[in-house]
């Protein structure tokens, strides 16, 4: 057995630098791999048979990733390997392999390791392979973080509304999370599609696995394309290494492609391609790779009319459309804004270390009488404002941008119904009616209209006919 010396009997602590181990009985093959990696600033902790590995695997916080020769003196590798995912099931464990036990390897990938290089390793390839795992990794920290900031104690997110119309939306991703369907989001900007993504994957059977993102209206087509399906060594100028896609990051996991309507067409039937075929080619190969993720999608925007007018593919559409989920506008459930109010107050505290007690007089009143063209995101914008502006631990209205406080109820009510738009004078007017028809009764009058109670008492305040 090799010294030991690099193995500590308390953990190792994280450094900025990634760190992996490699388990190898050939010390010139541990030195050969030790100097590649140490020159692009990885850590190397070294063991020289399995039992060795797995004290380190024991004692070692934040292991990157595990290089593993698959014929050790004491054991098999492949029971290695299955320790190794036992202790860290996210852990990337990389297999080396000689040429004549390729199909050993295969059995591993099997078995859930990550990659497979031959002996003696290529440097330019080890430093690929590594680079990918490492991104890997990352991703699923961040999807952990990402959990345990959204959701509560088991991590997974939570929607906040008690309206029919989010009921409806827990009610899909209840039903369609543990299946593999591909899923459409839709919905305005900042309704909050993206939670509703990350809450499929928490409940699917992938939840251990990447939710990977990628943004098709924030890159040009070409970046977007080498993103995706990534790209081979010499592809472009630039291109130093191989580089792996969003779909091959997203392996075992979930790939959520976020404004799905802004892809440009020539690179539509590339998308439709690897969703038929579940392969991608990266840019400059010559040679499919098969790759096992869901498929997500969300747009703002009306994918039928873009079909139309044949900005999208139809059959792209139908493709990604396999089970719909459409989120409501702010507007269209102002029953849920006391609710979703203190739920952002109460996280926009933390987040900013500033405590506030309640909500005084007329605040939820103010919010509901505006009609949110940004949806939540704005909401949350306006309620971090207000937070930080407070001189005490009570928000009141004056703490709210100017053009949410002009339609107040305060304002609404100094108003003379003379200068009233048409539409709030014909509000107004509807609200008499229905009052006036069910004798003053407010519940029989919102039963009549169509809204909630609370809907109507706020209609109310904001014509000032809260006296009827």
């Amino acid at each position: 057995m090799s010294h030991a010396s690099h193995i500590s009997h308390k953990p190792h602590t994280f450094q900025s630098s990634p760190t992996v181990l490699v388990i190898d009985d050939e010390p010139g093959h541990r030195l050969m791999v030790r100097a590649v990696l140490e020159d692009v600033g990885w850590t190397v902790l070294e063991a020289a048979d399995g039992g060795e590995g797995l004290v380190v695997c024991r004692e070692t916080v934040n292991l990157d990733a595990v290089l593993l020769d698959i014929r050790l003196p004491d054991r098999d590798g492949i029971s290695i390997l299955q320790e190794i995912k036992s202790l860290h099931p996210q852990l990337p464990v990389i297999m080396l392999t000689a040429f004549g036990s390729v199909g050993s390897a295969v059995q591993a990938m099997k078995l859930g390791a990550f990659d497979y290089l031959t002996k003696p390793a290529d440097n330019e390839e080890l430093k690929a392979v590594l680079l990918k795992a490492r991104d890997y990794l990352g991703l699923v920290r961040e999807n952990q973080d990402l959990r345990r900031a959204l959701g509560e104690e088991d991590g997974n997110p939570k929607l906040v509304g008690q309206s029919p119309a989010m009921r409806r939306v827990v009610e899909l991703i209840h039903q369609v999370g543990p299946t593999e369907a591909t899923v459409l989001v839709l919905g305005e900007s900042g309704t909050g599609k993206e939670l509703v993504v990350k809450a499929i994957h928490a409940s699917s059977l992938r939840h251990s696995g990447p939710l990977v993102e990628i943004n098709c209206a924030a890159l040009p087509g070409e970046l977007l394309e080498s993103e995706l399906f990534g790209y081979v060594k010499g592809a472009f100028t630039g291109a130093v290494n191989n580089k792996p896609g969003r779909f091959q990051l997203a392996e075992k996991g979930t790939l959520f492609l976020d404004e799905i309507g802004d892809m440009p067409p020539p690179l539509q039937a590339k998308l439709l391609r690897a969703l038929q075929e579940r392969t991608v080619e990266p840019l400059g190969g010559t040679q499919t790779v098969q790759v096992d993720v869901r498929i997500i999608a969300a747009t703002h925007q009306d994918l039928p009319r873009l079909v139309s007018s044949g900005a999208f593919r139809e059959d792209l559409y139908f493709r990604l459309n396999v089970l719909e989920i459409k989120l409501p506008p702010l507007r269209d459930r102002l029953d849920d804004l006391p609710l979703l109010t203190r739920h952002l107050l109460r996280k926009l505290s933390l987040k900013n270390r500033k405590p506030f007690r309640d909500v005084g007089p007329g605040f939820l009143e103010t919010l509901t009488a505006y009609r949110w063209p940004g949806n939540v995101r704005e909401l949350e914008n306006a309620l971090e404002r207000a937070l930080i502006l407070a001189r005490s631990d009570m928000l009141t209205p004056d703490l709210l941008p100017d053009h949410i406080r002009e339609t107040s109820p305060e304002r609404n009510r100094s108003a003379k119904n003379a200068d009233e738009p048409s539409f709030d004078a014909a509000e107004r007017q509807v609200l008499l009616d229905a009052l006036e028809a069910h004798g003053g009764h407010r519940g029989k009058a919102a039963q009549a209209l169509g809204v909630s109670r609370r809907t109507l008492q706020y209609k109310l305040h904001k014509h000032g006919l809260t006296s009827r």
